[in-house]
């Protein structure tokens, strides 16, 4: 019988922890609208590399895939029109100030992490890279999280999203 009773808190125990690892990756699912990055330096220095009115989502599906836009929303227009004929200074704005990147993601609830495993990015180095930001604040209607590591040695940039209705 006390066999039985350590059985079943086991497999109590492992129900629930799936049941919230399941939770957590079920809140996550859907499309985000990207309210905000703001990156803090080492010396304490806050930024907003795409302004303090981006625009851009991310997007968590059921079976583990996400994709992320982030553009600022003053980007200058190309003034060719013509995408493929954009001056240095023009293209060089919009890489500083816009990222796309898509891959799978993984959830980690013991930590509260979740890690982007990137297939490309519109900055080629992130390919192949696995990415893990902590999952600061989610509710039904916002998401915060937390890249600790941004490229350069930049500090940690903390990512704002509400859900999109």
């Amino acid at each position: 019988m006390k066999l039985v009773r350590i059985a079943l808190a086991a497999l109590a125990l492992t129900l629930t922890q799936t049941a919230t690892a399941q939770n957590l990756q079920n809140q996550l699912i859907g499309t985000w609208d990207f309210v905000v990055a703001q990156v803090r330096a080492p010396d304490g220095k806050i930024s907003f590399p795409f302004g303090e009115t981006p625009k851009g989502m991310l997007i968590f599906t059921p079976d583990g895939r996400f994709a992320q836009i982030h553009v600022a929303s003053d980007l200058p227009k190309i003034a060719s029109n013509n995408r493929l004929t954009g001056t240095p200074e023009e293209y060089a704005d919009i890489m500083r100030r816009s990222i796309s990147v898509f891959g799978t993601y993984t959830i980690d609830e013991a930590k509260k992490t979740v890690t982007y495993h990137i297939v490309s990015a519109s900055f080629p180095n992130w390919q192949g890279e696995a990415q893990t930001r902590t999952i600061d604040k989610l509710t039904a209607d916002e998401f915060v999280n937390t890249n600790p590591n941004v490229a350069g040695g930049r500090g940690s940039a903390s990512n704002f999203y509400k859900r999109a209705k």
